[in-house]
């Protein structure tokens, strides 16, 4: 397990050197060099030749390896790519210091657009899931189909327990949350980061658990990780505050992609209640709540998830939802219409510049155009309470 890290987890010890990462069997990593950043990519042998290509974004404090449970059980289906954001897992931080959601997302579309692997089955996870929403609503040539696992679009009452990670976007409060847990062991952090982000700590084995402090002590060597997480966290609130054209809700209602929405009852960062609301704004999208999980449910379920994504490839094959080919065509003259709305937002640094599994059956599962039904099964899960990815 690779989980996202809690501001209040971690502390601000760190020295120039960092142990390797993690790579799990039948994983590879490699680096691209892009003007201004430096990204690393975790991928995965693809199962046989001509398979549509992946590419997987984690949240706030999180990695590539957030999706080591999931990729294997995509292996027939897609040839799957992880990305580390600038700053995180093996990535090292931007030149520029851009930790925003447009820049974040201006990463992703680099890597892309280098890569020439576009269009791609877009995944993104909590602050990933605000990444790929700006991505698909900006450059629809670049996406095929979305899958959010609780994306982090702005909600106007937050949960308490999401108050710490939003804290961290505060002045000072990184030195605060250094002082109070400069005590704490790596193990004492990884529980924490555990009990808030997973639905069941108990579903986390002790090989992960063991991963999970081996990742967390690489991480306390890093000399910018703090400064990724602030700047990050900063990211998220800034956008969550933006109107017009450049509000994550509005660019959710631009995404034409057919689009997976996995929301866990369980969830303490971002509420459940917003499930709803995701699946009436995005156009053409299958809402599936699982009641058990937690904030990070392609970790708690991958097998879920992964039904759950079959299940979207065929129904937006039935419909001829452009899974074969690029999911959101640009039509008319709507790729000029995106490459300026693009622009607008690079220049203007919109969003802050410098915040035993189930089967699929098990889950609740509805579409945008059944959001009435959706409610009804989406609240029928057991009351939340009970890690990971941040927001």
């Amino acid at each position: 397990m690779s989980s996202t890290d809690l501001p209040s987890l971690l502390t601000a010890t760190a020295s120039p050197k960092a142990s390797a990462v993690r790579v799990a069997p039948g994983e590879r990593l490699r680096s691209v060099r892009l003007p201004g950043i430096t990204l690393t990519l975790r991928s995965r042998p693809p199962a046989r030749e001509g398979l549509p290509p992946a590419l997987y974004v984690h949240g706030l404090g999180g990695s590539s390896q957030n999706w080591s449970a999931l990729m294997p059980l995509l292996d027939g289906l897609v040839d799957s790519e992880a990305l580390d954001l600038p700053g995180f897992g093996d990535s090292p931080p931007p030149d520029d210091g851009d930790y925003s959601v447009t820049g974040h997302a201006r990463a992703v579309i680099r890597c892309l657009d280098a890569a020439g692997r576009g269009p791609v089955h877009l995944f993104g996870n909590s602050l990933g899931g605000a990444i790929t929403t700006r991505v698909a609503a900006l450059r629809p040539d670049l996406v095929r189909t979305l899958t959010l696992v609780s994306p982090a679009l702005p909600e106007l009452r937050v949960q308490r327990t999401a108050v710490p990670t939003a804290m961290l976007a505060l002045p000072g409060m990184a030195a605060l949350f250094t002082r109070f847990t400069r005590g704490w062991s790596a193990e004492q952090r990884v529980r924490g980061v555990t009990a808030l982000c997973y639905g069941d700590p108990g579903r986390v084995t002790e090989e992960g658990f063991r991963n999970a402090v081996e990742e967390m002590e690489r991480r306390l060597q890093l000399p910018y990780m703090w400064d990724a997480l602030t700047r990050s966290a900063r990211g998220i609130v800034d956008a969550y505050t933006l109107g017009g054209q450049h509000s994550l809700w509005r660019q959710a209602e631009r995404v034409l992609a057919p689009t997976l929405l996995v929301y866990g009852r369980r969830d303490q960062l971002v509420g459940f209640r917003m499930a709803q609301r995701a699946a009436r704004a995005f156009r053409d999208s299958r809402l599936v709540c699982l009641p058990d999980a937690g904030h990070v449910a392609m970790m708690e379920y991958p097998e879920a998830v992964a039904a759950a994504f079959r299940e979207l490839l065929a129904d937006a094959a039935k419909t001829g939802g452009g899974v074969d080919a690029p999911a959101s065509p640009v039509m008319g003259s709507g790729a000029a219409e995106t490459a300026d709305a693009w622009e607008a937002v690079a220049e203007t640094g919109a969003d802050g510049g410098s915040p035993s599994a189930p089967s699929a059956s098990a889950s609740a599962s509805v579409s945008a155009s059944g959001a009435a039904d959706g409610e009804e099964s989406a609240t029928g899960g057991p009351p939340g309470g009970s890690p990971g990815g941040g927001s």
